[in-house]
């Protein structure tokens, strides 16, 4: 097992025979306590083997300190708080419960309720699940109401500040640097799509540059050595006659190509160092900062005394079959990808989902903006992005096709059920182009997390939407 290492041979009889004895009370458990009383013991039956294998994977003094200065053996981690790190018996576990995990809000009800049909009549049945699918789309309608919706002068005053910034910004640029390509500087994201959530504190101004057609054209990350699908590289082309300096761009040139972190570098010495934010801000009455530590450029923007707003300098390029790519850098390999520019299906996603909404009058953005809020709003759930999540149900729509706003409980759930199984198979294509792997930038350990705190909330849904 993954908590005893190969030199204690002693404990491995042991050990396998309360594997056994797991392996059969899990087996045996729908047979008694039903498919919902099954996932619950399952769970906490995990928990405590897991709590097992630490414990006899314990040298023989708990406090005994490794040349790193850490204890040896710490307390099991999932004693604490969230989240939860899954290990590998764990992780099998769950994929075989995911199984037999119903697939709908209405299934989650107790094993007694289900029996009680028998004695009581079918009718009795209904009106229980009714009840619970009821309860849930109730719950999740008021956490729509109270904690997702953004009143909509909140959102006004952040796009004020927003184009403020995007201004100043821009007549900057055109005075300082009148020889930069560069095309009409907009404001993009979640908080122009109205699918912004919590509070409006978040904008992408995108800086599209122009590049010349025959000068430099893009490689798709796939088919490079590195294989990273959903990134490019930007190659110079044709330098025996365009020698270096022929494009303005060949200063941001590394090794051949366009490098998105020297591109960054140009904006940020320009940004961060030459304008006088402080000035600015008081001639607006904000307080403007450059905000540290970032991936990207981003301005910090207070405009009223308890409301900040955060403003994404992206620079963009699109390409001439209709690629858009930014400067974000890859979350786990920036050093190594340095020369990689993300292709940005944000766009083309939002689109998508609101003509599915449109055709049928669906709930779509209303999950979708449920879902984002309850990820914002519970830590272990940080590291779900909202374009996993747009994919998630993207994907969902190929197989449900009730997406009416009474069913928002059912796909709601179905959302946590999908996600859960990709998570598991460590794997979310891209609904635009299933090449790219959308998980691709998560750690294994981040992936067992997420899943295993889905999964468990996949019990109680509703315990998600009860934060602090």
């Amino acid at each position: 097992m993954a908590g005893v290492s190969g030199d204690r041979k002693g404990n491995k009889k042991d050990d396998n025979g309360l594997g056994t004895a797991i392996d059969f009370v899990l087996s045996n458990a729908k047979l008694v306590l039903g498919v919902g009383g099954a996932a619950m013991l399952g769970i906490a039956t995990l928990a405590v083997k897991r709590m097992y294998d630490r414990a006899i994977s314990a040298p023989s003094s708990p406090t005994k300190m490794e040349p790193s200065g850490k204890r040896s053996w710490e307390e099991p981690s999932w004693l604490g708080s969230s989240p939860r790190t899954l290990s590998r018996d764990m992780k099998a576990n769950v994929s075989r419960s995911l199984q037999t995990l119903p697939t709908s809000a209405n299934s989650f009800e107790p094993e007694l309720m289900r029996r009680s049909g028998g004695r009581h009549g079918h009718g009795q049945v209904e009106l229980a699940r009714a009840r619970m699918r009821l309860s849930l789309q109730e719950h999740l309608w008021a956490y729509f109401r109270e904690r997702v919706a953004i009143p909509a002068d909140e959102q006004a005053v952040a796009r004020r500040a927003a184009l403020d910034i995007c201004s100043e910004l821009r007549v900057f640029l055109h005075a300082k640097l009148p020889d930069m390509p560069l095309r009409e500087m907009y404001l993009s994201g979640s908080l122009y799509d109205d699918l912004q959530v919590v509070t409006a504190d978040h904008a992408q101004l995108m800086v599209p540059m122009i590049l010349e057609k025959n000068l430099w054209s893009s490689v798709p990350g796939e088919d490079t050595i590195m294989n990273v699908p959903g990134f490019r590289l930007v190659r110079r082309e044709n330098l025996e006659y365009f020698p270096r300096g022929s494009s303005y761009w060949d200063r941001c040139m590394v090794g051949g190509y366009l490098s998105p972190k020297s591109v960054l570098e140009v904006f940020e010495k320009l940004v961060a160092g030459t304008i006088n934010w402080p000035a600015i801000g008081s001639v607006l009455d904000y307080v403007i900062r450059p905000a540290v530590p970032s991936e990207t450029l981003t301005l910090e923007v207070q405009y009223e005394t308890d409301r900040r707003l955060y403003v994404d300098f992206l620079p963009l390029l699109v390409m001439e079959d209709g690629a858009s790519l930014i400067a974000k850098p890859h979350r786990l390999a920036a050093e190594r990808h340095e020369n990689l520019w993300r292709q940005s299906f944000r766009v083309a996603e939002t689109a998508k989902l609101r003509a599915l909404d449109q055709e049928d009058g669906g709930c779509r953005c209303v999950c979708l903006r449920v879902a984002k809020a309850v990820c914002k709003l519970n830590p272990p759930l940080a590291r779900v992005t909202a374009s996993q999540l747009t994919n998630t149900i993207l994907l969902l729509s190929e197989r449900e096709g009730d997406w009416t706003q009474e069913a928002l409980a059912d796909r709601f759930v179905g959302l946590l059920r999908v996600l859960v199984g990709h998570l598991e198979a460590g794997k979310l294509p891209c609904a635009l182009n299933p090449k790219v792997n959308l998980f691709c930038e998560l750690t294994p350990q981040e992936v067992d997390e997420l899943g295993y705190t889905l999964y468990c909330a996949l019990s109680d849904p509703e315990s998600l939407l009860r934060t602090v």
